[in-house]
């Protein structure tokens, strides 16, 4: 797939960013695919409290140079990552609700709803297989929910409830699936649902204690 503004695949980070990674024992593109998912998912802890809304910052090439991100950088970066080992991909966004542990964004934002929630899709086996590498290991441990596992061959999705009993994610919409980040369209569902942080003209949205 050709590189586009956001997956900047052939780029030095993420071409950096794949050489570290151990593929020795992985030999078909599921096994290479499956390591970078948790390369992804635990390498970057998951921060959805520091947003820029400025496009550069959305590159996987930025991202991938951060030891954190959100949920759409943290898939960005995958779906680079898998571009530059020859693996198709793209991004795929829906509103969401979380139930467990938002109660500081939802006070921002005005809302429970998380909107433009991002994930990876991947070509593999002949079929698109959604991977989310949003939560790492250790979020998941601390909000009582299992880590969001990817075998290359099933959808790994947010899962509704935790490990004891308690609602967790509730999917409310699809966008679809896009090659590249559709930056003016999550923009503009932003500014529909969360009209206060375009109050001013703010570059960048961080949610403090």
């Amino acid at each position: 797939m050709k590189n586009t503004f956001f997956i900047d695949h052939e780029s030095d980070a993420i071409r950096a960013f794949v050489a570290n990674i151990d593929f020795s024992e992985a030999q078909t593109d599921v096994e290479k695919a499956v390591r970078l998912y948790y390369a992804v998912r635990d390498g970057f802890r998951y921060n959805p409290h520091n947003i820029s809304l400025q496009p550069k910052d959305f590159r996987a090439s930025i991202q991938v140079q951060r030891a954190e991100g959100h949920c759409i950088d943290k898939a960005t970066i995958l779906a680079a990552a898998a571009r530059a080992i020859g693996v198709p991909s793209r991004l795929g966004f829906a509103n969401v609700t979380n139930h467990i542990g938002t109660e500081k964004i939802e006070k921002v934002l005005g809302i429970n709803v998380l909107v433009f929630h991002g994930f990876t899709e991947l070509y593999l086996g002949g079929r698109w297989v959604k991977a989310t590498p949003a939560f790492n290991a250790a979020l998941c441990e601390k909000l009582d929910v299992e880590p969001l596992e990817f075998n290359g061959k099933e959808d790994s999705v947010f899962q509704q409830f935790s490990r004891t009993g308690n609602r967790f994610m509730e999917y409310l919409h699809n966008y679809g699936s896009f090659d590249d980040l559709p930056f003016d369209q999550m923009i503009g569902e932003w500014k529909k649902y969360y009209p206060k942080l375009f109050t001013y003209n703010i570059k960048q949205l961080v949610i403090r204690d």
